[in-house]
């Protein structure tokens, strides 16, 4: 395990102390590097030796994915880039990708920050990591494994797809950590059921699952179907790859977020007011040891709240709720805003459907549709038309009770909703083509 006491359990005073410092630094060295940064900061009307306090953090200029396309590919990097010695992108659907870079001390930096990930899981140098995130421009595969080599364990970089082969390897090899997307290792699962394999004859014992939101209910699916502990972590390409916070076998309680290189913020997206601790709304990273492309105040999208109260395991570092969905794939029917974890945690409540489902929404005219297609197992969608209909009417109930919106409820056949290898595609707004 590595797990940076001097860091992780810092007194709040301490970290803020040194958040400021780096702060500091960085917003110096962007301004002096940075064209983009050079012109926000001017037209916020602030310089970087205005910053003294870390309430002045506020007073700097946000900065949003577009911005980072504008500047598509190398624009927003603060060092040349003969320095920068890695390049990732993310899979954005529309318009250009995202480009991140790092130095050789950012790469040092990310290694040691997804050690401490996967500590939080109580993963050590005895253990044999099953690498299913994806490798390439993806940092997730990387990320994964950086990190568990730079605690000692034995990877297995076995990317996304080929899952037959995926549960032979874990039999033969005796994997003992999964690290995936929770939709995938649901598909593991699925796969694995079909040639017979229990999962409790492997010796998995812990799941180091991110890259898409999900819900407690679907932890307990995972938990249940392989037989092991799920902890849920955070992050995401243009802030670093995964490596920004994780939750702790001990608590399960939130994520921790590592505060000695990320400083969060909750906003109102909205407003863009700074919430205080507790309440929910937008969350904003600055990055404050990065090199080659440190951010300021990125707005991920991502909805969160943040606590500050020092966990059971002995971290003070503040705690970020689970993501619960985002500021911009929220859907709005007729005027109600509606989250697909909502829908998810109706549909993991029901005993039958499998965790597979898709969101549809339409326009008839001027109002709109919502449908929710989900997969019922095997012995009930061989049973009664008339159990299949209550099931239905069961479902549309419990999501006009939890929304506040009509949903036309559809259940269809095992296997038949497309599988993800990565990140699974919940939603198609049919609104938008």
């Amino acid at each position: 395990m590595i797990w940076d006491e001097e860091f992780e359990t810092l007194p709040r005073e301490a970290m803020q102390a040194l958040q400021l410092k780096r702060l500091q630094q960085v917003a110096q060295r962007v301004y002096n590097t940075v064209p983009f940064y050079k012109r926000a900061f001017d037209q916020a009307g602030i310089k970087p030796d205005s910053i003294k306090t870390l309430a002045d953090l506020a007073k700097l200029p946000f900065t949003i994915k577009d911005d980072l396309r504008e500047n598509y590919p190398f624009g927003m990097f603060s060092v040349p880039m003969s320095e920068v010695v890695r390049i990732h992108a993310s899979s954005g659907t529309t318009g250009k990708p995202t480009v991140v870079g790092y130095t050789r001390r950012d790469i040092n930096t990310w290694a040691e920050l997804m050690a401490r990930t996967l500590s939080c899981g109580n993963v050590t140098k005895g253990d044999i990591v099953h690498n299913a995130y994806g490798y390439g421009l993806f940092t997730g595969g990387l990320g994964a494994h950086y990190g568990a080599e730079r605690i000692g364990a034995s990877v297995i970089p076995m990317s996304g797809g080929n899952t037959k082969k995926q549960i032979m390897i874990m039999q033969d090899f005796g994997s003992t950590v999964l690290t995936s997307t929770p939709s995938y290792a649901l598909f593991m699962a699925e796969t694995a059921a079909e040639m017979g394999v229990d999962f409790k004859s492997l010796k998995l014992r812990v799941g180091i699952f991110g890259a898409e939101p999900w819900s407690d209910n679907m932890r307990k699916e995972i938990e249940e179907k392989l037989n092991i502990s799920a902890i849920d972590i955070y992050g995401l390409s243009e802030v670093i790859g995964p490596g920004v916070a994780s939750e702790c076998e001990e608590a399960k309680c939130g994520l921790h977020i590592f505060e000695d290189h990320f400083i969060p913020e909750i906003i109102d997206p909205n407003t863009k007011e700074v919430l205080p601790y507790g309440e929910k709304g937008e969350l904003v990273f600055t990055c404050i040891t990065k090199e080659a492309f440190p951010l300021i105040r990125y707005r991920t999208r991502d909805i969160s709240a943040l606590h500050a109260e020092p966990c059971r395991c002995g971290r003070t570092l503040v705690r970020m709720d689970r993501v619960s969905g985002r500021s911009d794939d929220m859907l709005i029917i007729r005027g109600v805003n509606v989250f697909p974890s909502q829908i998810e945690s109706v549909l993991m409540e029901i005993e039958g459907l499998e965790p597979h489902y898709m969101i549809i929404v339409d326009r008839e005219g001027s109002l709109d549709t919502l449908e929710v297609q989900v997969e019922v197992n095997e012995r009930l969608f061989s049973d009664e038309i008339k159990v299949l209909e209550a099931m239905e009417a069961r479902i549309t109930k419990d999501i006009k009770e939890m929304l506040g919106v009509a949903a036309k409820v559809k259940l269809v056949e095992p296997k038949t909703i497309e599988r993800s290898m990565g990140k699974a595609k919940r939603v198609i707004d049919k609104r938008k083509m």
